[in-house]
């Protein structure tokens, strides 16, 4: 990460009220977007989906293997800007969650694995509420656990994961 990058993300960082050394008090690495992404379709949104080139392929061959097995993949999130990571925080505060909870579920700007353009969220037809632990219940969920590892995709924070955040059964990363 670049100094004036570093200085920025700090910059954000006060701005939201976290203390400088949060991230190095959880053991979380600082994340860097990649230096090209490659566009794989639109999420649940309607937006462009932005992943890192080797991610983008290997998501593809998920989804076309999931598709294989009558299984469809829904995306919520991928890239994601420092600016964007921001503003989800801010959001949070502005409606009076303390920073405390929010920083269990959203890492901050710099932190997230999708700066790097090669995390996911997911959900399926299945779910009424994306990005819940009910994710955990559908057969999505089910596929991606014995399927997705040989496309290179990992489940990023499990129950009791060493970065503290919030079992995120949703949340998968190209590794």
């Amino acid at each position: 990460m670049s100094p004036s990058a570093t200085d920025d993300i700090s910059a954000l960082q006060a701005a939201l009220g976290i203390p400088a050394g949060y991230a190095a008090s959880r053991g979380l690495t600082a994340q860097s977007p990649p230096p090209f992404w490659i566009e794989a379709g639109l999420d649940r949104g309607g937006r462009p989906i932005w992943l890192e080139h080797e991610a983008s392929c290997a998501f593809l061959r998920l989804t076309q293997s999931a598709a294989r097995d009558g299984i469809t993949i829904i995306v919520v999130s991928a890239y994601r800007s420092y600016l964007h990571q921001a503003r989800l925080i801010q959001r949070q505060l502005e409606r009076g969650v303390p920073l405390e909870v929010i920083l269990a579920r959203i890492a901050p700007p710099g932190y997230s694995e999708h700066h790097t353009g090669r995390a996911l969220d997911l959900s399926s037809a299945e779910e009424t509420e994306p990005l819940t632990e009910s994710f955990e219940k559908t057969l999505l969920f089910d596929w991606l656990s014995q399927c997705a590892s040989p496309f290179g995709f990992r489940l990023s924070y499990p129950r009791g994961n060493p970065q503290g955040f919030i079992y995120e059964p949703w949340h998968w990363a190209y590794a």
